[in-house]
């Protein structure tokens, strides 16, 4: 039994949830998201609350019924509220800027690192701090990741593009005899 997919929904004030031909579609005050979601489990709307059950008891019905209604209830937030994402980069020299759709990141290379930011995106930058947020929350998620993944923290001098609340174990360097 899955916890988080028992669960009632509730669907707060100005937002609307649509379920047509296995997509979901909840549009709030922020934007509109949908998502398509397999036969397996039956979505329905009941006195402003979404129910879910499963058609049948399989693996795969079993582990589909709290992913979806995790990601129902992601949406939901994600138009109401949007999402954000922080990550701090951490280096001498090391500078980051917005030109255009693209994220310039200058993290020791040789060259200017360019990274597109996707549709629904909003990326701002406060000296060494880059907020990444939106509505969606594995889009938000997924961006700050390729944006980390450009340059990962270091574990000696702690030098690379981190998450705000990331703790980087330090390493002791080499001694000297």
């Amino acid at each position: 039994m899955s916890r988080i997919g028992k669960q009632k929904i509730e669907i707060p004030a100005k937002t609307e949830v649509i379920i047509a031909d296995g997509v979901v579609t909840v549009k709030g005050p922020n934007g509109t998201l949908s998502k398509e979601m397999k036969p397996n489990i039956l979505i329905e709307i009941k006195d402003n609350k979404i129910l879910l059950t499963p058609k049948d008891e399989t693996i795969e019905t079993r582990s589909l019924w709290g992913t979806y209604a995790s990601h129902i209830i992601n949406m939901i937030k994600g138009v109401n509220s949007s999402f954000s994402k922080q990550l701090i980069i951490e280096g001498i020299g090391y500078k980051v800027a917005v030109v255009g759709s693209n994220v310039v990141l200058n993290i020791g290379f040789s060259h200017p690192v360019n990274i597109k930011i996707p549709e629904g995106i909003k990326v701002l930058i406060e000296k060494n701090v880059i907020n990444v947020s939106g509505i969606d929350k594995e889009a938000v998620g997924q961006f700050a990741a390729v944006i980390r993944s450009r340059k990962e923290p270091e574990p000696y001098k702690g030098k690379g593009i981190r998450y705000i609340d990331e703790v980087i174990k330090r390493k002791e360097g080499k001694k000297t005899v």
